[in-house]
C-alpha cells in the first residue's frame, strides 16, 4: 500500500463531483484534487467514447458536449474539459493528417 499511497486519493475521489453530489465523500470544490478531477473526467470521457454491452460508443463530440453540460452544471471542472478538448482536437489533426 506505501507504494500507490499517492495513488489512493484519485482511486478514491475520481468519481466525485464539485458541487458534492457524488460519493464516496461528497467533497465540494477545492477539497476535490486536481489530479481526481482530471481523472473523474477522464474516466467519463473513455466510458462515453467506448463500446459497452449496453450500447455503442457514442462521438467524441457528443461526449464533449455531455461533459460541457457537466461544467455547466457545476460538476465538473470546465479547466480540464478545455484541456481534453483540446487534445482531441489535436489528435483529430494528426489522425487526418492535418
Amino acid at each position: 500500500m506505501d507504494s500507490i499511497g499517492p495513488a489512493l486519493d484519485v482511486i478514491r475521489h475520481h468519481h466525485e463531483k464539485l458541487d458534492g453530489s457524488s460519493y464516496p465523500d461528497g467533497l465540494r470544490g477545492n477539497e476535490l484534487s486536481m489530479i481526481a478531477r482530471v481523472m473523474g473526467v477522464v474516466d467519463v470521457y473513455d466510458a462515453l467514447v467506448s463500446d459497452r454491452p449496453y450500447r455503442k460508443a457514442m462521438s467524441r463530440e457528443k461526449a464533449l458536449e455531455i461533459l460541457r453540460a457537466e461544467v455547466q452544471s457545476g460538476k465538473i471542472d470546465g479547466s480540464v474539459v478545455t484541456a481534453l478538448e483540446r487534445i482531441v482536437a489535436r489528435d483529430e489533426r494528426t489522425a487526418s493528417g492535418g
